[in-house]
């Protein structure tokens, strides 16, 4: 199945090839929704195609009847009339598979990783009954703003006293994007200039080729072609099934079903990770002309495109465009020439992230005549296994050829080669070798660039050694993590419906609570497992004497230093710890992307901490990145919290400890020696004043379910647990704040 691409830049398709070669660039489609044509070609093309389906089936009927009454049937040639060159091949496709009916859209691993948009992409020609093949891909397409459609986004602050309008903050349209034709004879580039057309190769097995409708000289640019940039993993098609009750046993990543058609049309190093796949409507149309084949020489090569040049000139300005919705539009005024090629001198993660905002042009290697067809050199390494494919016996072939081809020697810049295309996270790698200080607080930052993964909210902290030790005994000595050991396995009188909650005295559960201390009130909310399918449950102090309780444990295992290194970090004047909870899991199946606080004036974090942990698992815990293009899974660390601030987007990674709902696990042995669970715990800690506490308050105040401790009824704070001018605050004995009228405010 296919779909045409559309190509969101400032180039012009000369009419006539665009009306001959509508089909142009072929990739696999993106199944967005649930039900859907296999091939879309427009309105007219649909309206045709409808008239000469009831035409077939009218046909049909005819020739059933011949048939029964033993008369001669012999199908007759298609008319090509009213169709697009070379949609009539694909016509049997449509007319056995004109829909499918897709119960919903299956989330791709890429989607989970990277926040790019769910979905996936099928090869019809391993379609079995009950199991469908899978693919993960990237979005690349830019989409303006229709105009007048109510944009819900952000504007950005809505300052009076701001007289600096920043139009940045807006959306673009399609009307701040569009150029006069003048403009774009100066300004833009060509991907159909009439210098080519598309018609039957002469060689073997090649199909379709490129053919020169005029004279081209040597060194005069063919074709220019903007680049979609992929890795090897985007190409993979594995097994799924989506009659699968639980996401994470929809797609099977044990077995590869094959590698998308596109494969073949991406362009790469063997030492890469980087595929670049060039989407100018001719583009891959271009067959090999190997160095080893008789006749069939190539006379064009790929080139970056040249300082000067408009290619150069529009890519330049694309590629150094902020991520977002949204272009500058300030074509005219850029620096030409100050960042030349710039995709060249970035790690291929970061090229990954401008996809389709750089370019390389396709250049006559001698004087090419017309009616000559373009051949390319696809590389040593695709004539090879060509060549070995080839010579199979047809029904010696294991499958369709897939290989990519090779880019000349050099045209990938070293930074570029024997490097790895994961997103990892610096500090985290860094650890063994550099541990955190006690204290410390240090931005989270991508291992390849080390640049932040987001400016202001995603933060690593050193905890004191043994902090996590320390911390775990207390809330074993309380009864916490017996009280989750019976909760998560839903023993006799504690299994909690979906986002219900219950109180008890968990001290009751051990021996080594006094006396005094097991009348201690703790709420357990299962938070809406029926909608996100996992069994989260929370745990937090209900009443007064366990919330100190809980502070005092959290402060003798030594956060008190943690909570002042984001203070000072941070220049705030005071901190207060105003909620905490734990949370534990043995499954999840899917979880929300979250940010626990958000608009506070920055003065607010969310510390989280591992109590238990499995070993030998997956990343735990799903980090976005700031500009939301990223999703990073990291592992909880003993010693060690994250630190999430405003809009800190997060949540928990697919897993499965013990999950009695999956059929497809045997639990038995596990439930009988010992179900293993995940607890974490989060302190959120803010200084609260007149900037946020009415925020604060709308996300954090009143019964859902629990009456948490008030901290911010009014400000000033009854409780400040760090204060800058004093240091004396702590969570174990909080300073109070007094009204400002007051002689000694502190």
């Amino acid at each position: 199945s296919f779909v045409v691409v559309e190509i969101a830049f400032f180039s012009c398709i000369c009419a006539g090839i665009e009306e001959k070669n509508a089909d142009s660039l072929l990739l696999p489609s993106r199944f967005i929704h649930k039900k859907y044509q296999l091939i879309d070609y427009g309105e007219q093309w649909n309206e045709k195609n409808d008239i000469k389906l009831n035409h077939l089936a009218k046909k049909k009927k005819k020739d059933a009847e011949k048939a029964n009454a033993g008369e001669d049937v012999t199908s007759e040639t298609r008319s090509k009339k009213g169709f697009v060159e070379g949609i009539h091949k694909k016509w049997d496709q449509l007319v056995h598979h004109e829909h499918y009916e897709i119960e919903y859209e299956i989330p791709t691993e890429k989607a989970k990783r990277e926040g790019l948009a769910d979905g996936m992409a099928r090869d019809s020609s391993e379609f079995d009954e009950g199991f469908a093949p899978y693919s993960e891909y990237r979005t690349n397409n830019f989409h303006p703003w229709k105009e007048g459609e109510e944009y819900n986004g952000y504007y950005g602050d809505d300052d009076d006293d701001d007289d600096d309008d920043d139009d940045d903050e807006y959306p673009t349209t399609a009307k701040d994007i569009t150029k006069s034709i003048p403009w774009l004879n100066q300004n833009g580039i060509c991907l159909s200039s009439g210098k080519l057309r598309v018609g039957n190769s002469p060689i073997p097995y090649a199909g379709r080729g490129v053919f020169a409708t005029v004279d081209i000289r040597r060194g005069e640019v063919v074709l220019p072609s903007p680049l979609i940039v992929m890795r090897e993993e985007d190409f993979t098609i594995y097994k799924s099934d989506k009659k699968q009750k639980l996401a994470r046993n929809i797609v099977d990543k044990s077995t590869v079903v094959g590698v998308e058609l596109l494969f073949n049309y991406a362009f790469t190093h063997p030492d890469s990770p980087l595929y670049l796949v060039p989407t100018a409507p001719l583009a891959n149309f271009i067959n090999h002309g190997g160095r080893k084949m008789a006749g069939e020489k190539p006379n064009v090569q790929i080139r970056w495109p040249k300082v000067g040049s408009n290619s150069a000139k529009l890519f330049e300005w694309a590629y150094n465009q902020k991520h977002g919705s949204h272009f500058d539009n300030d074509f005219e005024n850029h620096p030409f020439g100050s960042n030349h090629n710039a995709w060249l001198k970035d790690h291929p993660i970061d090229v990954m992230e401008r996809s389709g905002k750089l370019a390389f042009d396709y250049v006559a290697l001698r004087d090419i005549r017309e009616g000559d067809e373009i051949l390319l050199d696809y590389g040593t390494l695709w004539h090879d296994a060509w060549s070995e494919f080839e010579g199979r016996h047809p029904y010696a072939r294991s499958g369709y050829f897939r290989h990519a081809v090779g880019v000349p020697d050099g045209f990938y810049p070293e930074n570029w080669l024997h490097v790895s295309d994961q997103y990892e996270i610096a500090e985290i790698q860094d650890l063994e070798n550099k541990p955190l200080k006690t204290g410390e607080v240090v931005p989270l930052t991508w291992a390849h660039n080390g640049k932040p993964l987001g400016s202001k909210y995603a933060y690593v902290v050193g905890l004191e050694k043994g902090f996590s030790d320390k911390f775990l005994e207390y809330s074993e000595k309380r009864g916490v993590i017996e009280l989750y050991r019976r909760l998560l396995t839903e023993q006799e009188g504690y299994h909690l419906a979906s986002d219900a909650f219950d109180v008890y005295n968990p001290g009751t559960f051990t021996n080594n609570t006094s006396e005094a201390d097991k009348p201690m009130e703790f709420f357990a909310h299962r938070y809406k497992s029926a909608k996100y399918k996992f069994n989260m449950h929370f745990v937090a102090a209900w009443d007064e004497l366990a919330r100190k309780d809980l502070l005092k444990a959290l402060g003798d295992a030594g956060l008190d230093i943690a909570i002042k290194g984001i203070g000072e970090r941070f220049g705030y004047d005071n901190m207060t710890c105003f909620h905490s909870s734990y949370m534990g899991v043995t499954h999840c199946d899917k979880s929300l992307m979250h940010s626990d606080i958000y608009a506070t004036d920055d003065k607010s974090w969310n510390i989280v901490f591992p109590l238990i942990t499995v070993e030998g698992t997956e990343p735990e815990l799903d980090v976005m990145s700031e500009n939301m293009n990223t999703v990073v899974g990291v592992h909880y660390l003993k010693d060690v919290a994250y630190a999430f601030g405003d809009f800190g987007y997060h949540k928990t990674r697919m897993i499965a400890y013990y999950d009695p709902d999956d059929d497809s696990v045997d639990y038995g042995e596990m439930a009988a020696n010992g179900v293993p669970i995940r607890v974490v715990f989060g302190a959120y800690c803010a200084q609260i004043d007149e900037t946020n506490v009415a925020m604060i308050r709308h996300i954090y105040d009143g019964d859902d379910p629990a009456p948490f401790a008030d901290q911010f009824k009014d400000v000033p704070m009854r409780e400040i647990h760090w204060d800058r001018a004093t240091g004396t605050s702590t969570l174990a004995k909080p300073g109070f704040t007094l009204p400002k009228s007051h002689p000694n405010p502190v």
